[in-house]
């Protein structure tokens, strides 16, 4: 009898609210009420979101989780494992190739067993680049060791994100979970949801954070964690974590009843909807599965028994309770947003059909189908038409085509593409009055170039028509920066605004040749290109007389996510540029901080209010940390002294033939973002370089000179002159972040004098 008080008193005390929001939301709204101890982030759509809200939440003191942004997902995935490897709760949020990105480290994750809870955002992995929702980075997941629950709707993410922690650090299970979600589908698309009223609520339902653990958390009673193993260890650790793993699915049910008690919800195993008496069914994971339930009621009106599969756990797959489901179907289509190429079928596919394997009572026709990659729709018709192969299957007794895609259309040759723009090259770019040649006496190169509007005649390097914001001062910075180069380029852009904004299938503004790569691996993959360039025309198997300019662009953020792959090409020392338009954030994802984001400065997670003061901790420096890979040039560059970006970009394209690796760096504007008006960007620009903030320079064989001095010019302005333009910094003018500003000045001002020092002194 007390039990059963203690029961009602719960659920008395768990008062819900109803909302109407997004899936995105509902995760971080159930991080938040859990209140994590840790999130390891990197921002990429369509995740992104999740960690901008608790950013959000964090300003206004509604939660305690130190929220860490990494250097790129690997980076992320590496903050996470050593939290939890000290006893902490973690959290994180990725989408496609994030994942990819820190794939290697989620098995050290789940093979040392430790939990922790990471939301995966579907979404369509590249190449080519597709930013919309599929499952094939979900696919990757599933033998990387982590419990993985599937959300259908937002109600679900949050469900099943309060669900997730509980099981991680069960006794019986501690593993990683992994809660999937479909990207834009559920993730951005707001439904009706509940969410507990009282926080405390949740947290009594998730209990006290173990601690009966073998953690790295007290000096005084130390550990060994991730000792390497000989065979036969390694075959009893995994053995082990194989039976933790299906431990999970009987917690997952214990759970999940226990949360339906507090919430009035309940998550079965298999959701399952008219499958009592169905003969025709469709397997189908997350969003598409609600779209299907609606064409079995409109089938079942028609006489036909139609029924829907869609499981709420598929780590550990649901044995059982499938060959249970489907005892009595005659014919079952399995619908999956990814494919296993070559496989004759996807992961799914194949994993339901060894279920009924079996069962040698079943006699289930299995059809698979491939449909809605990158994001592409799925309405009722779709459902309509797999549910009529599926009884087509029926009637005849067997699947004319068991594999295949639904959605493709081939192609037309009477429709193929045909360039708009003719090709560009050579002498076109060739204007003849740049002269570039190296001193005898102080070895620095002496750069002559006409009057700029000499220079108007050489063609821009990208077609209009781009799609870029306005105002946006990216392509007005290259193309300026490009007419100090002679001849033809070949251009690798990272992922960025620079890249999306111009490439878009079938359409593109390049006239000249362009590779697209991700951030993490830009200098790396044009280093290959460079060498395969020079190593085929050394071998006469390409016939070119004069030598392309090679141009890695990167922005948004590259130069975190990209630092290790451009150090390295700068070691090799390869005959490229590396180009960075510095927008200060990742910008192309919805303006989070980079490490480019200035102390103080507000992005979508480093917000302003009760809490925080925008960014916690100071810019960096790139140009001074390529120069000290002591490659022969890098010179920093903005638009509004048009001259002295020039002069660099021909000293840039001369190192780049005749010695080795440069780097550049220019900084541009991004009114989007930065909350300022489109036509104050060269105003924006000249006061961030007379500040001091962004000082022209120049590292020339190891050497330094200042091109511009601001103080010498008599041009030097107070900080605040550059800060007022931006919405993103009125804040650091108010009296009460005085602090602040003094703070961010104290540092401009050493930087400036260490470059200073610099110029003045050959051997510093």
């Amino acid at each position: 009898m007390a039990m059963v008080e203690e029961e009602l008193k719960v659920l008395k005390s768990a008062e819900q609210l109803t909302t109407f929001e997004s899936g995105n939301e509902m995760a971080a709204m159930a991080a938040a009420q859990i209140n994590y101890h840790i999130m390891g982030y990197f921002p990429i759509t369509p995740s992104t979101e999740v960690a901008q809200y608790l950013d959000q939440m964090k300003a206004r003191g509604e939660h305690n989780i130190k929220l860490i942004p990494a250097d790129g997902e690997h980076g992320s995935a590496g903050i996470c494992y050593g939290a939890a490897a000290t006893g902490a709760r973690v959290f994180n949020a990725t989408s496609a190739n994030g994942l990819m990105y820190m794939i290697e480290q989620l098995p050290v994750q789940s093979g040392t067993r430790f939990p922790m809870v990471m939301n995966l955002v579907t979404r369509s992995i590249s190449g080519p680049l597709d930013i919309r929702g599929d499952h094939s980075d979900l696919y990757f997941a599933l033998n990387t060791g982590w419990v993985i629950l599937t959300a259908r709707t937002p109600q679900a993410v949050y469900d099943m994100n309060i669900m997730a922690l509980k099981i991680a650090e069960h006794a019986k299970v501690r593993l990683p979970v992994m809660v999937a979600y479909d990207g834009f589908f559920t993730s951005h698309q707001k439904r009706k949801v509940k969410y507990f009223k009282d926080r405390e609520i949740v947290q009594q339902f998730v209990g006290e954070c173990p601690t009966d653990y073998h953690f790295a958390r007290d000096p005084k009673r130390p550990v060994t964690i991730g000792a390497h193993m000989n065979g036969e260890d390694l075959i009893n650790n995994h053995y082990q974590q194989s039976e933790a793993m299906y431990a999970a699915g009987e917690v997952f049910k214990e759970v999940a009843a226990e949360y339906s008690k507090i919430s009035g919800r309940e998550y079965p195993v298999l959701d399952l909807y008219k499958m009592e008496d169905a003969e025709v069914a469709l397997f189908l994971l997350n969003s598409a599965a609600e779209t299907a339930k609606d064409v079995v009621d409109q089938l079942r009106e028609q006489g036909i028994k139609a029924g829907v599969i869609s499981p709420n756990i598929i780590r550990p797959f649901p044995a059982q309770e499938i060959r249970e489901a489907l005892k009595n179907v005659n014919a079952l289509l399995i619908g999956e947003r990814a494919d296993s190429y070559g496989g004759n079928g996807p992961n799914l596919t194949h994993e339901v059909k060894s279920v009924l394997q079996d069962d040698k009572e079943n006699k289930t026709i299995v059809l698979s189908r491939v449909f809605g990659l990158g994001g592409k729709d799925f309405y009722a018709d779709d459902a309509e038409h797999f549910f009529h192969e599926a009884i087509d299957a029926m009637k005849k007794g067997y699947a004319n085509r068991p594999f295949d895609y639904y959605g493709h259309v081939p192609g037309n040759k009477d429709q193929a593409l045909k360039p708009v723009i003719s090709p560009q090259h050579g002498d076109v770019y060739n204007s003849g009055l740049i002269h570039v040649e190296k001193d005898p006496e102080t070895k620095k190169l002496k750069v002559k170039i006409p009057p700029l509007r000499s220079l108007t005649t050489k063609p821009k390097r990208l077609a209009s028509g781009h799609g870029a914001c306005p105002g946006c001062g990216i392509f007005t910075g290259l193309e300026l920066f490009f007419k100090g180069i002679e001849g033809d380029v070949v251009i690798l852009f990272q992922t960025g605004c620079a890249y999306v904004t111009t490439t878009s299938y079938p359409y593109s503004s390049h006239k000249q040749t362009m590779i697209h790569n991700l951030f993490q691996n830009g200098a790396a993959t044009l280093s290959g290109t460079v060498e395969a360039f020079f190593e085929l025309k050394e071998r006469g198997e390409i016939d070119v007389s004069d030598d392309a300019t090679f141009v890695m662009i990167t922005g948004d953020g590259g130069m975190d996510i990209g630092m290790g792959s451009s150090i390295g090409t700068a070691l090799r020392n390869h005959k490229l540029i590396m180009l960075e338009y510095d927008n200060e954030g990742y910008m192309n994802t919805g303006s989070q901080l980079s490490y480019s984001t200035p102390k103080g400065h507000m992005t979508s997670t480093s917000n302003v209010g009760r809490a925080q003061k925008g960014k916690s901790f100071h810019h960096k420096d790139t140009a001074q940390i390529m120069a000290s890979t002591n490659i022969p040039y890098v010179f920093t560059g903005a638009e509004a002294f048009p001259q002295d970006l020039i002069k660099k970009a021909a000293k840039a394209q001369w190192y780049a033939h005749n010695v080795g690796t440069v780097y550049g760096k220019i900084l541009i504007t991004c009114p989007l973002n930065w909350k300022s008006e489109d036509r104050y960007g060269e105003k924006i620009i000249e006061a961030a370089v007379n500040t001091c903030f962004f000082p022209l320079y120049e590292v020339e064989e190891g050497l330094t000179t200042i091109t511009y001095n601001p103080v010498e010019k008599k041009k030097k302005v107070a900080l605040p002159e550059w800060l007022k333009y931006m919405g993103k910094t009125k804040h650091l003018l108010k009296e009460e972040n005085r602090e602040m500003l003094t703070e961010l000045e104290e540092e401009i001002e050493n930087r400036w004098q260490r470059l200073l020092a610099k110029h003045e002194n050959p051997y510093l």
